[in-house]
Parts: structure tokens; sequence; C-alpha cells
């Protein structure tokens, strides 16, 4: 480990006079460093330097140290691990296959501090005393969100939420068993005739993933508008504006949140618009952009298809006191049409457990709601409800009754 460390301090060194960037000259920067681990390793033989036990460990690990994200690269490198958060330096987890376990990593707390920097280096993000707060994109797609004291008690706080690509369509989520082929199917056939979907659950409940794929069905002529936190969404699709929100500057200013992209989105000719995540009273902003008809989805933290309905009633007033529960709850029950309900399950595997139609009814300020699958006995089956704008289906080529009926 000492003739590693030996290594890793030549390399820095030679990278600081060359002016080579490890995160933009990759291959540089390899060639580099295994010129490097050669001359040591020959030198090392005509004694006075400690001797290099594995060259191509070696050659990892100073790559790891320079050019990657130091102890926590082999997290990265693991497909299988999904999730890797800090809760102190001597305790580092991650998440493989929706479950947590504690790693035997152990960093120093400069460690954490110079992770966080080299994590946020390509975001142009910051987080200090004035931002202790921050949610980043990494360059591989993973997610990023640190907190430091004195908001925390007195370790810095980082989770990274891994982009792990396991499903870029809905016939991908039947495989891995979240859907079963006849939900599949009818919710393609929603996608494709406009109905506004609303993605519900809890965190890592795979909503991000389930609206990735929704939107995969979108028609390929049609100009997708998407709003974002941060970069998450991957459509593949040809035709697709994406937006996240931007931090306040330094001096407080600059900030553009969710609302102001939601806004903007209306202003850009999109066929659909799809808001990653509704939390606060942007979901009033998405309620007026459905409302005039145009296509949408997003996502909302619920336990239930009915617990995401009502709290799209109650989001909305968030916005100021002129906006009414009178209002909110029948534009709610318009433009909300289907309801999909998913869950981490104890065996680590997402499954939608409900998915629940919104017939455009009110009784007493309450949403009704008609099931259309549930999980019985584990498995989604079809139950008696039906959706609205059956005239959409029809106008997409789909009989919706044919759809529903059972296997």
């Amino acid at each position: 480990m000492e003739a590693v460390r030996h290594v890793e301090a030549e390399v820095r060194e030679l990278i600081r006079r060359s002016g080579l960037d490890p995160a933009r000259d990759t291959r540089d920067v390899d060639r580099l460093v295994r010129d490097a681990v050669a001359d040591y390793d020959e030198r090392s033989l005509h004694g006075g330097l400690p001797v290099l036990v594995d060259r191509d460990g070696a050659v990892k690990t100073v790559l790891d140290a320079v050019a990657g994200f130091g102890p926590l690269q082999p997290y990265f490198d693991d497909p299988e691990i999904e999730e890797i958060w800090i809760n102190e330096p001597s305790r580092v987890f991650v998440a493989r296959g929706g479950v947590a376990e504690l790693t035997t990593t152990i960093l120093s707390a400069d460690e954490v501090r110079d992770l966080v920097e080299r994590m946020l280096k390509s975001s142009g993000r910051r987080v200090d005393l004035s931002s202790p707060f921050v949610d980043a994109v990494l360059p591989d797609g993973s997610r990023l969100h640190v907190v430091i004291p004195d908001i925390t008690r007195t370790h810095w706080l980082v989770n990274v939420r891994k982009f792990v690509v396991k499903a870029d369509q809905l016939d991908d989520l039947v495989a891995l068993g979240t859907l079963t082929r006849h939900s599949a199917r009818f919710l393609e056939a929603a996608v494709v005739s406009g109905l506004n979907i609303l993605v519900a659950g809890g965190t890592q409940a795979g909503k991000t993933t389930m609206l990735n794929c929704l939107a995969a069905a979108i028609p390929p002529r049609e100009r997708v508008v998407t709003c974002e936190e941060v970069f998450e969404l991957k459509i593949p699709l040809r035709d697709v504006a994406s937006m996240q929100c931007r931090q306040p500057s330094l001096e407080g200013t600059g900030e553009v949140p969710l609302r102001r992209l939601v806004k903007e989105a209306l202003r850009m000719r999109p066929s659909r618009i799809i808001v990653g995540e509704v939390r606060q009273a942007e979901s009033l902003d998405l309620l007026i952009a459905l409302n005039s008809g145009l296509p949408g989805m997003a996502t909302v933290h619920a336990n239930s298809a009915r617990e995401a309905v009502t709290k799209m009633c109650t989001l909305p007033l968030l916005a100021g006191e002129n906006v009414a529960s009178r209002f909110v709850v029948p534009t709610v029950a318009g433009c909300i049409d289907l309801v999909v309900h998913a869950a981490l399950e104890h065996d680590g595997v997402r499954r939608v457990r409900e998915i629940a139609a919104v017939p455009g009814r009110v009784e007493g300020d309450v949403v009704e709601i008609a099931d259309l699958f549930v999980q019985r006995d584990g498995e989604l089956r079809r139950a008696d409800g039906f959706p609205p704008h059956t005239d959409r289906f029809e106008r997409a080529g789909y009989d919706v009754a044919a759809l529903l009926a059972q296997e």
C-alpha cells in the first residue's frame, strides 16, 4: 500500500505539471498513470523503494484516486449496487438489490469533503454555509445529495443514487416483475391515447424508472418538455427539451425554481409536459397546464393511489392564500386520469401495487377513484373499474373493453 501511495503522489505532481484535467482528459490521464506505474515498478527493482505487489491493481487504485471517486469507486463500478451513502466517515453504506449493508470502507472527514468537491465539479453546483444542501447529477447520471453541518449534527451526509439502467420501456418492467403484461399493455395504450398519468410511491420505489418507461411509449412525432430538480429522466425520443432548476448565486440571486420551469415549458410548443417530481406549489402550475388540454405526467411521494390524489388536492394550496380547495379539488378530478402506485417490497423487488382511474367525479370535496388493477396474492390483477376518456382510446385505435378484458 505504501508503494501505491508513492505512485499516487508522483502521478498527482505529473498531472499538476502537465495541466491535464482528470475528469476531461481521461485517455491522457490513463496513459500517464500506466507509464508512471511501469516506471516506478522498474525503479523499485533496483532497491530503495517499496515494491509494487500487484501492478494492475496499482493502476486501478491510482486511477480511482486521481480520476475517480477514490475508495468509493469500486461501488460505482459494481452494477448490482444501486445507492451509496455516508452517515459519517467510518460508516459507509450501500444498497444492493434494495437491501442496505454497511461496508468495510473507512474514510476521514477530509476525504469525504474532497470526494464531494470532486463530485460537484462537473455540475457547477456548490455546498457551503450559505447553501448547506445540494442536489447534483454526476457525469454517469447518478444523483448526488449532500447536507453539511450545522444542519447535520457533526458529519457531512452524502447520498448517491446511482443511475442503474434496468428498464427502458414497459416490457422491461414486465421482465423484472414490476408489471404484468396485461397491465403494461393497458398503460402503453393510455400513454399513446394522451391520458394524464401520476406515478406515486415512496423513496426508492422506482418512480423515475416507471416515468421513463411510460414516456418511452409516447408517439415519436410528439414534442416532450421535461422539468426536473436535477436531470434524471432519460427519454428515448428524438424531440425532447429538458430543463432543470438552478441554485441561487452567492449573492442569493438567479435561482430558478421548478414552478418557473413549468410555466416556461408552456411557451415551448410542447405536445406533452413531464415533471420529474411535484413536492410543493409547482403542483398548481402543473394542474393549470393539464387543465389547458396539454397531456402530461409526473411523480409524487405517496403511500397509495388514493393518498396521491389527496396530496395533489392539498399541495397546490401552498401556492398562496388565494388558491382554494373549491378550485383545486375539481381541477384534480378533471386533470388526473390515472394513478400508478409502485412500492419497494421486502424482497428488494419493485412492484406496481395498483393502477387506479380518476373518473372526474367529486363527492363532498373527495375525488372519486376506480380500481383498474390491484395486487392480490402478490400479483397485479384486473379489478372492476374503467378509465375515463374512452373516446381518446378509440381515436388512438384502442378498444378499452378489449384492453381490460380478463386474460
